[in-house]
């Protein structure tokens, strides 16, 4: 007893009662979730779906995650998407919920591709409650039940018409539970789920017994039962269809490849067959139970009698397709970082054991004692030369490119090297071929791909070598065939340079700059062979001309107006020796005295000799071609010329910006000012020369009136007579102190165009492109290579796509030009973008050979060739782009004839029995005792029983009852919703 003195024992425990629990939290979290997603009240004022419209329609599904105590799980709403609801429409107290009406709904009996619940209760609303990520399955039975009474007081407490589902048990079962909830109704989401099917229960009439009992319904007669039966039977072996490559032909070169092409051409399709099954539901909607009889000892079920058939097929999965698995393989290549050497590994050993072919071949030059004439004697011929015995040495060991592959990729990249034609053919058929081909490709809309892609145009060498590296890469070595090629490439394009054969499958001019690099390198290389040519052929014009002269005047002078032939002294040699008048030039290229032979010299205009240039007043006009619109120079009556000038360098890409990073780091301060504008004036200098040269006695005027016309301004004034003249004046940029132009003329001397120092030397500018390609490593030439390849992967989808008219394919293809032409414009590729676009270009080639595949599948002989040609080809192209494709008269139509005949055909392979004779007058009904059924049994039996019936006593409300019943032969389940009257209950 507590006393006055003790006040600690006045305190006492309190418990408080009004505390929430874990289980009404996860309650009110529930309704919580449901108000949030407006899911209150009645859901009856909906449209009731359309016929169709669960395959047609977009489904929607809004997630959130929601705890029992430290238990996850996942709440989530799935929603058909409506674009018209009735918002006029007034409901009644008693109108049942949406998900009730939905039950006897026969517009979307058996939807393909929706959720689970969907196909087997017909609702196109509901909510599902599913454990965590990485929480087990609710097993247990009370925990089953409280999940369920949860829902029920949810549902109760907020409202919510919308029915609510648990998933109980493991989920690969897909075992749900659920309830709904109305104004005085109910219906309850039951489910079984065995692996086994019960011999009482493996017909419809053993599935009415089901029904019936659960329903209870104590009325007689019974409501009828609607029945709605679907069998699906799988189709696997296709024994009409070839094979979907061609078997490889070991005779020819490719021997051994299964879809190996020709150099050139890139391989398409898949090597093993695209499509796998083919499901064929026979559905019979709109029955009763009476009208049909299925038991264990009789079935009416034919399925060729079956009033509706549909059709989807399946394709294989991981199916590999020859140009994704080459595309693939080649941008592997790009993440490889060994050079030539590296990889080739012997073979460069072989090679450094012959060099001293190559030292054999410079110590020639430089023996004193030698007989033939030193005229005739070439570094490059005896280099070549050598370099033959390495390649006949190499090619017969063993190497990474068999030696007739090689031959046969070599000559596909040069054409013009044939050992029938002439040489004089192999100088002239590049030029010839090109302008042919380019006319030819200028008509085709696909030929100009490549200027959004940056690769190089399709009849191009760069062009072919991506074909070639791309299938060497693939089928003939992998990384150490790509070396050995590209080695092999690289002393091609150097024989050329040596011997001035111009490269095979190149326009002339400067670099394209709108190719990609590689494509200008071999542009620049080819026109430096053209410059030397034409320098070497002028050369030879004008020493005949030269030789001609000497015999007229007896060989007592020499009237040419070359100079004499400098003396050089050569590396090789510490010998000097006069250089011989028949010698190209191209081994001197680097001497400061070198002088630019012009082409057009050959057509020189030669000016009428005045009194003063009789007398010597005046030099002599050299360089000149023809008047300028009968222009006179200013301070004299001779016409103004147009003189020989030097064309501009031509440069790729990387030399612009190289020039460019030059020019910016000269700053901006007045000395870097002026160097910067010298460097840019060397063409500016030279034209002005070769001006002065042919124009003698010209002013800067003069130069201006032909070079920049609108610097030079001319106004009417009148003189001193008062007569109107024409005067002319230099602009006002031109008078600018330390202007360049005028720095330029005063330091311009008089020297024609062939005189001077090449603003182009081709000789030095070929050695760089080909030290450029040589070191390049596989890697780099596939960097390189990627925009070819990916434009002719594009051109191949291209040309397939055309023959199969596949739309969805089409768009994709214009869709992938316009992604390629982003990926591949920066200079760092992003690789993981490039796979994924890879990817795609697989998917395209998939669809293609899948459409490819059913056409051969369902193709029509001559003989039935007619109207149904046209429903064939539609009903083909429908089922890669729908889920589920309706078969049009079903088994008496054209579609189902040929899929009966597939039926039968792999039924007489699997049960080894002859094929008849007419297997299109075959339509008597399976079951024969003497004959092969026509199908097999069904992989799959879906049942759907619906009727109304008051429940659960005779007085109740009619309310839908529903049982989906699935039978295959692993798996028996039971769907049934069944609705109760909870008025007076």
């Amino acid at each position: 007893m507590a006393t006055e003195s003790d006040p600690e024992s006045e305190v006492f425990e309190i418990t408080d009662f009004t505390t929430a629990s874990e289980w009404e939290r996860f309650v009110s979290k529930v309704e919580e979730v449901l108000n949030d997603w407006k899911l209150i009240g009645n859901s009856a004022g909906n449209l009731s779906p359309e016929k169709g419209e669960y395959t047609r329609g977009t489904w929607g599904e809004k997630s959130q995650d929601i705890s029992f105590a430290d238990f996850k799980f996942f709440i989530t709403h799935f929603f058909l998407k409506r674009e018209h609801e009735k918002d006029d429409v007034k409901l009644e107290e008693d109108t049942f919920p949406l998900a009730m009406q939905d039950l006897l709904c026969m517009n979307n009996d058996f939807p393909p591709r929706a959720h689970c619940l969907v196909r087997w209760y017909g609702m196109q609303e509901f909510v599902v409650i599913t454990p965590g990520t990485n929480c087990e399955a609710i097993i247990s039975e009370s925990k089953c039940n409280l999940l369920l009474s949860s829902i029920s007081i949810s549902l109760a407490n907020s409202g919510c018409q919308v029915p609510m589902f648990v998933q109980i048990q493991q989920k690969w079962r897909r075992m749900y539970a659920g309830e709904c909830q109305g104004p005085g109704v109910r219906t309850d989401f039951e489910m079984v789920h065995l692996k086994k099917v019960p011999s009482q229960y493996n017909h419809l009439s053993g599935l009415l017994d089901i029904f019936k009992s659960k329903m209870g319904c104590n009325l007689s007669p019974l409501p009828p039962v609607n029945i709605a039966i679907r069998f699906t039977y799988i189709l696997q072996d296709w024994q009409q269809y070839s094979w979907p490559q061609q078997p490889p032909d070991f005779d020819t070169l490719l021997g051994g490849e299964v879809g190996g092409v020709e150099f050139g051409k890139l391989p398409f399709g898949a090597c093993e067959e695209p499509i796998s099954e083919l499901h064929l539901a026979t559905t019979w909607p709109h029955l009763t139970e009476g009208i049909v009889v299925d038991n264990e000892v009789y079935s009416d079920l034919d399925p060729l009698q079956a009033p509706h058939w549909s059709v989807r097929v399946r394709t294989a999965e991981n199916l590999h397709c020859l140009l994704g698995d080459l595309l693939t393989d080649f941008l592997k290549l790009c993440r490889r970082k060994e050079s030539t050497e590296e990889i080739l590994g012997k073979l460069i050993e072989d090679e450094g054991k012959e060099n001293s072919d190559i030292s054999s071949a410079l110590s020639k030059l430089t023996e004193p004692a030698a007989t033939v004439p030193i005229s005739k004697l070439s570094v490059s011929n005896m280099v070549h030369s050598a370099r033959k015995h390495i390649r006949r040495r190499r090619r017969n060991d063993e190497s990474p490119l068999n030696t007739d592959i090689l031959n046969s990729v070599l000559m596909y990249l040069f054409p013009d090297a044939a050992v029938e034609r002439s040489s004089e053919n192999r100088k002239n058929k590049a030029a010839k071929a090109n302008c042919s081909e380019k006319s030819e490709q200028d008509k085709n809309s696909d030929y100009n791909l490549y200027l959004q892609l940056k690769s190089a145009p399709s009849d191009s060498l760069t062009y072919r070598l991506a074909l070639c590296v791309c299938l060497a890469n693939y089928n003939h070595g992998g990384l150490r065939a790509v070396a050995h090629l590209w080695q092999e490439f690289v002393l091609e394009l150097r024989y050329r340079w040596e011997n001035n054969y111009l490269i095979y499958g190149l326009t002339g001019g400067p670099p394209d700059l709108r190719c990609c690099l590689l494509h200008q390198k071999l542009q620049m290389l080819n026109c430096c062979i053209e410059r030397k040519r034409a320098r070497d052929e002028a050369r030879k014009v004008l020493e005949g001309n030269r030789e001609r002269e000497r015999r007229v005047s007896g060989g007592c002078q020499n009237s040419s107006p070359l100079p004499e032939s400098p003396m050089v002294t050569t590396t090789a040699s510490t010998l000097t020796r006069e250089v011989s008048p028949g010698k190209s030039w191209d081994s001197w290229s680097d001497s400061e005295d070198e002088f630019f032979e012009c082409l057009s010299d050959q057509g020189e205009v030669e000016a009428p000799h005045t009194e003063g240039e009789k007398d010597g007043s005046k030099s002599k006009a050299e360089g000149r071609l023809h008047p300028f619109n009968n222009m006179t120079l200013l301070n004299s009556t001779d016409l103004l010329y147009v003189p020989v000038t030097q064309e501009p360098a031509p440069m790729t890409e990387d030399l612009l910006e190289e020039h460019s990073e030059v020019l910016a780091k000269l700053g901006t301060s007045a000395e870097g000012t002026h160097l910067r504008a010298r460097m840019q004036s060397a063409c500016l200098l030279s034209d002005m020369e070769s001006f002065k040269s042919a124009n003698p006695g010209c002013v800067l005027e003069d130069f201006v009136r032909w070079y920049s016309p609108r610097d030079y301004i001319e106004e009417e004034v009148i003189d001193e007579n008062g007569d109107t003249v024409v005067k002319g004046n230099l602009s006002p940029r031109m008078k600018i102190p330390g202007n360049m132009w005028v720095e330029a003329w005063e330091t311009a001397r008089a020297i024609p165009a062939r005189r001077q120092r090449r603003l182009f030397d081709d000789t030095k500018e070929a050695e760089k492109v080909l030290h450029y390609l040589a070191v390049q490593k596989p890697a780099d030439l596939t960097l390189h290579l990627l925009p070819c390849i990916l434009h002719s992967a594009i051109l191949k989808l291209k040309e397939e796509e055309s023959i199969e008219d596949i739309p969805s394919v089409k768009k994709s293809i214009q869709q992938a030009t316009s992604q390629a032409s982003k990926l591949l414009q920066p200079h760092n590729y992003d690789y993981k973008k490039l796979e994924d676009f890879i990817n795609q270009l697989m998917t395209m080639e998939m669809v293609i050979t899948q459409a490819r595949s059913l056409k051969a599948k369902f193709a029509v002989s001559e003989d039935e060739k007619g109207g149904d040609t046209d429903e064939l080809e539609k009903f083909v192209s429908s089922l890669l782009d729908e889920p589920e494709v309706v078969v049009v008269g079903a088994g008496q139509g054209s579609a189902g004839s040929i899929i009966h005949r597939l039926f039968v055909s792999a039924q007489r392979a699997a049960l080894l029995s002859p094929l008849d004779e007419d297997l299109g007058n075959d339509k008597k009904p399976t079951g024969g005792s003497n004959k092969v059924p026509d199908f097999p049994s069904p992989a799959g039996r879906e049942i759907l029983l619906r009727s109304c019936v008051p429940r659960p006593a005779p007085y109740s409300k009619a309310l839908p009852q529903r049982l989906f019943c699935v039978l295959m032969r692993e798996e028996f389940r039971l769907a049934g919703a069944f609705s109760s009257d909870t008025s007076f209950f």
